[in-house]
């Protein structure tokens, strides 16, 4: 049984469905220091496009994944999405294309859209069928507060190179818009978005708000009636509210045992606790089901004194997260 470092799930996808995750960057290494960052604040900030991972093993874990036939039935997207930023990595779009090459599954690149600049970044995405970019701010200042920037970005670079990728590319731009409240929440910022969102002409816009633990404990859902307010300004056929919390099963495909699946899962996706005990009470190791006897909250309880995971209480829901997630919570 291989054990995958770089790709994992699938796992369930509000917007792909089945999503088979592709992580071609280190943990935590961005061009972005988001306030609502589900894996905390950046620790490695950069800029600089380079390859963090032989390319050829990244390609080999995604061959052996597509390969397994009960994996393959299940996957209704290969996403290049990472511990930061994709676009980072700088083999992506022969990732993409050489994984176009073993199997036709849909391929999607969600990213903070921030490089798309760069002549290269674009060419690199245009031969993906999805591209998903973030886009939380209509004004400069906003944008700095709520993405925290590398010092090397600049909003209206940012910006135009969305538009660029627009008028360049063939497949369809599916936006995310992050709501946090305090921040981008009032009239005067939405409308500002809209007017941003209007030249780039997405696909779709999705409105999300944090629903997981953030970086910064203050980075919250707005209040309902913001919510209300965004829809009406955003008023669009193409947005989708996606502010619920996602349902489904995540894969433990290539672990022998509950508690290396567990610490893999939320290593790239902290986990409600309901969400964690129903996802290996419903899988299987080793094309065995676990025993009735098995506890799988004794699991978790080892991982925590062992200091591999921590608890985290938000919005009225106990969380899971690994120690190697460095939050502004602690």
């Amino acid at each position: 049984m291989y054990k995958l470092k770089m790709v994992y799930g699938p796992v369930p996808s509000r917007r792909l469905g089945r999503s088979l995750g592709v992580n071609p960057i280190p943990f935590k290494t961005c061009n972005y220091s988001c306030v609502y960052c589900q894996l905390g604040r950046t620790t490695h900030m950069t800029n600089q496009r380079k390859d963090f991972f032989p390319p050829e093993e990244l390609l080999n874990e995604i061959r052996r994944v597509i390969e397994a036939e009960s994996s393959h039935r299940e996957i209704d997207f290969v996403t290049f999405v990472g511990e930061g930023e994709p676009t980072l990595c700088k083999s992506l779009g022969w990732l993409i294309r050489k994984t176009k090459e073993i199997a036709d599954i849909p391929i999607a690149v969600d990213t903070n859209g921030s490089l798309l600049y760069r002549e290269d970044v674009r060419n690199d995405l245009s031969q993906a069928d999805i591209v998903m970019p973030s886009l939380d701010a209509g004004t400069v200042e906003t944008y700095r507060k709520i993405n925290r920037p590398h010092r090397g970005l600049d909003f209206k670079a940012v910006v135009e190179g969305l538009e660029r990728f627009r008028r360049d590319y063939n497949g369809e731009i599916w936006v995310e818009v992050m709501l946090v409240k305090g921040l981008n929440d009032t009239e005067r910022e939405l409308k500002a978005l809209k007017s941003r969102l209007e030249k780039i002409e997405p696909n779709r816009t999705y409105i999300n708000v944090p629903i997981r633990p953030p970086a910064e404990p203050w980075a919250v859902p707005p209040d309902k009636d913001a919510i209300t307010l965004a829809h009406a300004i955003l008023n669009d056929a193409n947005v989708v509210d996606i502010t619920e919390e996602e349902t489904g099963e995540f894969s433990t495909e290539g672990f022998t045992n509950p508690e290396d699946a567990i610490l893999a899962i939320i290593r790239r996706h902290p986990m409600r606790e309901g969400q964690v005990i129903d996802t290996l009470r419903n899988l299987s190791f080793k094309k065995k089901a676990l025993p009735k006897k098995y506890n799988i909250r004794d699991s978790i309880k080892r991982l925590e004194k062992s200091g591999k995971i921590k608890k985290l209480k938000y919005q009225e829901k106990v969380f899971w997260l690994t120690m190697e997630e460095k939050r502004g919570h602690d």
